[in-house]
Parts: structure tokens; sequence; C-alpha cells
């Protein structure tokens, strides 16, 4: 396991990076999903795979998970680690730290069945579970810090601009 002052270190030297030359910190994300027969797909980012299928009832084979449940593990894993990273720099001692994500959403929109009901989520909570002899006030703090600085919580929260780029047959059209 990481040791908190190694991360702590870390996170602090790479602040203090891009604090002096904060282009540096401007990157592109690239993952890419081929579709590999019916609703499954594999996903792929520099040594990492990960299949991608959809339940029976749905018209998949359920093999692995849904795009729905990754997306709900990025959120999740994405506020583990801020949390746990947030708590090493600010030398809050956490024993155990568990995230759930919930998200409520009407089927019919991703079937279009219905006038305008939206594919997404109407809400998303997550319930955070943290063991810490830290003070309640300290656990409060640091949520609102790993909320502020979350890559997630920012991509769920709030609109971003999607831009569709279509090659068909070789061809960008």
């Amino acid at each position: 396991m990481a040791d908190p002052t190694k991360i702590q270190e870390i996170a602090e030297r790479n602040a203090k990076f891009l604090a002096l030359k904060p282009t540096r910190g401007h990157l592109t994300g690239v993952t890419k999903a081929r579709w590999v027969g019916g609703l499954s797909s594999e996903v792929e980012e520099g040594p990492w795979k990960l299949a991608v299928d959809m339940p029976l009832k749905a018209g998949g084979e359920e093999r692995a998970p849904t795009p729905g449940m990754l997306g709900r593990g990025a959120l999740a894993s994405c506020i583990v680690v801020g949390f746990s990273m947030w708590a090493a720099r600010l030398g809050v001692p956490i024993n155990a730290l568990e995230v759930e994500v919930q998200g409520d959403f009407d089927a019919r929109g991703e079937l279009g069945v219905g006038d305008n009901i939206p594919p997404g989520y109407q809400e998303v909570r997550y319930l955070i579970s943290v063991d810490s002899p830290a003070s309640e006030k300290t656990i409060v703090d640091l949520l609102e810090t790993v909320e502020r600085h979350s890559p997630y919580v920012d991509v769920f929260s709030r609109a971003q601009t999607m831009r569709p780029i279509l090659h068909l047959n070789g061809k960008e059209v």
C-alpha cells in the first residue's frame, strides 16, 4: 500500500511543478472502444483493456460490466483517489474509505420511448463512508476540498462541451 507521506510528497511536487509551468497541465486523455459483436465492446487505453457488455434483458450477453457501471465506477474511484490524496496532503488520517454511487434513470429515454425523457441520470448520489480519528469538521472540510478538485465530480455536475468527429469508411464526414 502506498505510504501517505509518499503520496503527499508526490502531490506537492506535482502541484509546485504545474504552478511554475501551467501549460504542462494541459493534457488530453484518449480512450478507445471497439465493437466486438452484439452489444459488446473492448475499451483500451495504453496497456489496459476492459470488456464492456449489456445485460441479457437488454440484448447483451452479460459477460462484462455495462457502460453505466464503468461510469459510476469512474466517479466512485475518482472520489476515493481524491479523498485519499487530499487526506495525505493535509495530514488527515484515514483508516477505511468506501464510496457508493447511485444513479437514478428512466430507461425509456435510452430506448426512445416517450417524449423528452433524457437517457441519462435524473440524480446521482455518492455515499461516502469514512473511518477516521479526525474530527467531523475535518472530514467535512476534506470532502469539500475533494469535491472542488475532483475531475469526475466536475464531469458529472457540470455541462461539458461534446463534439463528435465522424469518420465514415476512413474519411472524415
